[in-house]
């Protein structure tokens, strides 16, 4: 949150005279120091670690209105996590042949906080260790005051062994994808076509003065004008039919759409193709089509992820081992939901509740960049006096009322 990007960055902090005026301290640990610090870590301290995260997020949570409790949306991913080291312990050779590890990341969807992480080697498929990561994120969420819990995740996370414990809790709801399998695909074509209705998607945007005239498209213009081959999307339909997996006892739910498209060459149709998405789930109740948008919305997270890449960065190999890079993607982590618990903190009372509502859900969707700019790089004045230590804030800007509001909070 100081705006290091690794491990070494330290250093630079370390002799900021600012710096440790403000934090109150003489000196800091060196990077050496921190990195044998990350080093003494097992799994099980890193787990008593982010159990210990836990603790702190839920007390943030208590401060929530009521509706905040309705649901909590867990997703779950994986991302690979890039290294050229030669030496590190625990790293392996990926799918798309790149060096490190294999982090599994469940995120809350509503406040884009991070739940669990879990390092992995890089040869490891993406579902190893969800189960477990998702069971601990939704012990979590419930002791934590959420009503209700929806997982999501793509193909690779429909671990079809562990569906009926999920739903044998009624509190439990998921929506995965499942692979479109020669056997999946000749359910969907034996359907028949009063089982299919069109899929219309809602608007990305509403236009708030009058719609405009959209631009030419120059990449399309010269895709025809080359003679390339290009596929359109024509239409898009979706159906449903009970399936009950190998590895389960009970039939759920099965979605499937089904997209409409067409090859064309130069702007000259050739042929008609149709491609199968399946989503499993045990949520008897929705509209398909509100099934197959929410699992749509679990792209969202794609772009946390990214925030953890770039953004912190947290998803990084700085140290030798699996589990030491496992404790520093945590701690570094940290950061990303210390933005997330800045913005839970304020407030939303008083006559300008609508105001306060709006800001907390631009600061939950800030990118870390633009929150370290608006929040935490404000130029000011350290003093130091009367056994205290005063902050003169030196500039202004529009959304140091916001600032100001979240320090009377946390009663800076």
């Amino acid at each position: 949150m100081c705006d290091g990007k690794r491990i070494e960055d330290i250093e630079l902090r370390r002799n900021d005279v600012n710096f440790l005026d403000a934090l109150g301290a003489d000196r800091i640990p060196d990077p050496t120091t921190a990195g044998d610090f990350c080093r003494r870590f097992s799994v099980a301290d890193i787990n008593v670690l982010q159990d210990v995260l836990d603790d702190v997020r839920i007390g943030v949570w208590k401060e929530q209105p009521e509706s905040f409790f309705e649901q909590a949306i867990l997703d779950v991913d994986g991302t690979l996590t890039e290294t050229t080291g030669e030496c590190k312990k625990g790293m392996d050779i990926a799918y798309d042949g790149t060096w490190g590890y294999h982090p599994l990341l469940v995120t809350l969807a509503n406040t884009r906080e991070v739940l669990r992480l879990v390092n992995r080697s890089g040869n490891r498929p993406s579902h190893e260790g969800a189960a477990d990561a998702l069971d601990r994120a939704v012990a979590t969420c419930f002791r934590g005051g959420f009503r209700k819990v929806l997982m999501r995740g793509d193909t690779d996370f429909s671990q079809t062994q562990y569906l009926d414990a999920w739903d044998n809790d009624k509190r439990i709801q998921f929506i995965f994808g499942y692979d479109c399998s020669t056997t999946m695909r000749a359910r969907a074509e034996y359907l028949p076509a009063l089982a299919w209705t069109k899929l219309t998607r809602p608007p990305r945007y509403e236009v708030a003065t009058k719609p405009r005239q959209r631009p030419d498209n120059v990449k399309d213009a010269i895709v025809v004008a080359r003679g390339y081959e290009t596929l359109r999307l024509q239409g898009e339909e979706v159906a449903e039919f009970n399936y009950q997996p190998t590895a389960c006892d009970r039939e759920y739910r099965m979605i499937v759409v089904r997209k409409n498209i067409s090859k064309e060459k130069g702007g000259v149709w050739l042929l008609d193709l149709y491609r199968y998405f399946f989503y499993i789930t045990n949520d008897w109740v929705s509209d398909a089509e509100e099934i197959v948008f929410s699992a749509n919305d679990r792209c969202h997270q794609e772009n946390l992820i990214e925030q953890l890449h770039n953004g912190v960065p947290a998803l990084i190999a700085p140290l030798k081992t699996l589990e030491s890079n496992w404790a520093y993607m945590v701690m570094t982590a940290l950061g990303w939901n210390l933005k997330a618990w800045a913005a839970l903190c304020l407030p939303e009372s008083g006559p300008h509740a609508k105001k306060h509502r709006a800001e907390k859900l631009w600061l939950l969707g800030l990118e870390f960049k633009a929150f370290m700019r608006v929040l935490i790089a404000v130029p000011c004045q350290i003093v130091k006096q009367a056994r205290q230590t005063v902050f003169r804030v030196l500039s202004y800007h529009v959304h140091l009322s916001t600032f100001f509001r979240l320090a009377e909070t946390l009663r800076c």
